[in-house]
């Protein structure tokens, strides 16, 4: 990877001492077993971000002035278990060096990592998955750091509430609690403020891109029809902004396409929305709001 600032903003804002938020790049594609490529997602969400209005009309804000510190990436990928732990290292530093920690994968197993080490700094935790694949196995192909394992570690260690999933294994049905799942299929009117009674007040997000719809978002290793779009997804995300304290995220599994560059600018975008609902609602107060 070759390292430039995150959406080639200038200098002063791309230092580690200024940045309050922390960017890891996490180019990890070991265990993916259809479509591989998702090593290859940072560098095309990086250029898509340089090429990205800073402006976010919404918040009418500039959020890149908090800071965005381009971490170098987590290369380590001699197996599975030694870079999800090579994540969770890097991950726990910056946190305690009081970052708003990010990261961007890569596949998905890079979130066993990420959210262990959130889920040792955070207390009480909530981990919110938009996801199409439930991702609950215990082991998958001689490993627990498998893409598919990427949550079981979440759903027995956290608060783990699944958005979007339309596909699994039966053998999953065991490890999920579908009282905190909302299916592709069912998202009915009032889904967004059920999920969000259900979460405590410290909430990790991780977004598998392919938890939007292929017709929106057709570059992940294993597009699933029938996903989420654009505003709701945004109205969602909104929402745990305003309400919970959302204490980081990520976001995995693009898998770029040299002829197809919408998915690369719509993972861009979504990143700098997510910094722009962080920064314009962390002191949220409904009463302040003229809405």
């Amino acid at each position: 990877m070759s390292k430039k600032n995150y959406a080639g903003i200038p200098d002063k804002y791309a230092r580690i001492d200024e940045a309050k938020v922390v960017l890891i790049p996490v180019p990890y594609d070991g265990t993916s077993t259809w479509q591989k490529g998702a090593d290859k997602g940072p560098d095309a969400f990086l250029e898509a971000s340089e090429n990205m209005e800073v402006y976010d009309i919404e918040t009418r804000s500039e959020v890149y002035k908090k800071g965005v510190y381009l971490a170098p990436p987590v290369t380590e990928n001699s197996s599975p278990e030694k870079m999800v732990e090579a994540v969770y290292k890097t991950t726990k530093n910056y946190i305690a060096q009081e970052k708003f920690v990010t990261l961007f994968g890569g596949e998905h197993s890079i979130s066993i990592g990420s959210i262990r080490a959130f889920n040792e700094s955070f207390e009480d935790l909530t981990v919110v998955q938009l996801d199409a694949h439930a991702d609950l196995r215990p082991e998958y192909e001689g490993s627990k750091c498998n893409h598919a394992c990427a949550m079981h570690e979440a759903s027995k260690k956290t608060n783990l509430i699944q958005v979007g999933i339309r596909s699994m294994d039966i053998s999953e049905t065991e490890y999920m609690d579908e009282n905190q799942v909302y299916f592709g299929h069912d998202l009915y009117e009032d889904w967004m403020d059920d999920a969000i009674g259900q979460m405590t007040p410290n909430v990790f997000i991780t977004i598998d891109l392919d938890a939007f719809d292929p017709s929106i978002l057709p570059s992940t290793g294993t597009p699933e029809p029938g996903g989420l779009f654009w505003y709701e997804t945004l109205e969602f995300l909104k929402l745990m902004f305003k309400k919970k304290n959302v204490v980081g995220f990520d976001i995995v599994e693009l898998c770029p396409n040299e002829n197809e560059k919408s998915s690369d600018f719509l993972a861009a975008k979504l990143y700098y929305k997510m910094l722009s609902y962080k920064f314009k609602y962390q002191n949220y107060n409904e009463e302040d709001e003229d809405e």
